[in-house]
């Protein structure tokens, strides 16, 4: 069985991706069916589905709730894996050789495969074995499936068999909550006016806010500063 160690690929999970810190009450129903997931998936039962799509806008967390299921799976006892599929275009379809081995496999961005019939067919392949495993695949996209634009009819199909979960946008309220939680994780104390500043001046994406975040984190620390409005003008070069 091939494990992380061998694969050519990222497959670090950030520390600060874990079910617990999701905070979206939009979107509490989704977390807990991913919970029952992988926790049933545990069991091994033979009428139990074995692939969960999940889909929803750029922004919403797809990542963070595809690592935090990878984390919850090691945090049973059980192996996993959790890939982008941006990285895995940029290599050969033999690195999914023997991924079927892990008890949760998680593919991020399935979008991504569009028009690539090669890497369609591959991950249909893949998610044959899993099944013969026993085993399970979570996989998530920014569409419904029928919108993906996938070109291999049987990988729509085996798409299409399995639960289907919709992530709904979060609300600047939760962006904010969000923004404050990452912070105060950091040892950094976010203003309700700071965390609205950066809202609303830059991308309301999370990743683009999360990103900046981080840029702050060590300007920070670098300058001894607190993080105030004009701090972040400062070092963000916005008015």
């Amino acid at each position: 069985m091939k494990n992380t160690s061998q694969l050519t690929l990222s497959v670090q999970l950030p520390d600060d991706e874990i079910f617990e810190n999701y905070l979206s009450e939009l979107n509490s129903s989704v977390v807990s069916q991913l919970i029952l997931f992988v926790e049933a998936t545990m069991l091994g039962q033979s009428n139990q589905a074995r692939c969960l799509y999940l889909f929803g806008l750029t922004g919403v967390g797809k990542s963070h709730l595809l690592h935090a299921s990878s984390a919850y799976a090691s945090q049973l006892g059980k192996t996993s894996v959790c890939l982008s599929c941006a990285e895995l275009l940029q290599l050969s379809v033999a690195v999914l050789e023997g991924l079927e081995q892990f008890d949760v496999i998680c593919l991020d961005d399935i979008q991504l495969l569009g028009g690539n019939t090669l890497w369609q067919q591959a991950i249909f392949d893949l998610y044959n074995r899993v099944l013969e495993q026993n085993h399970c695949l979570i996989i998530s996209g920014d569409q419904s499936v029928g919108q993906l634009g996938l070109t291999l009819p049987d990988l729509n199909s085996r798409l299409n068999w399995g639960l289907t979960e919709q992530l709904k946008p979060l609300s600047d309220a939760e962006k904010v909550t969000a923004l404050q939680y990452r912070a105060s994780k950091r040892g950094l104390v976010l203003s309700d006016d700071a965390a609205n500043f950066l809202l609303n001046r830059l991308s309301r994406d999370m990743g683009n806010l999360i990103a900046a975040l981080d840029i702050l984190d060590k300007a920070s620390i670098r300058e001894q500063r607190r993080i105030t409005i004009p701090f972040i003008k400062k070092i963000l070069n916005i008015t």
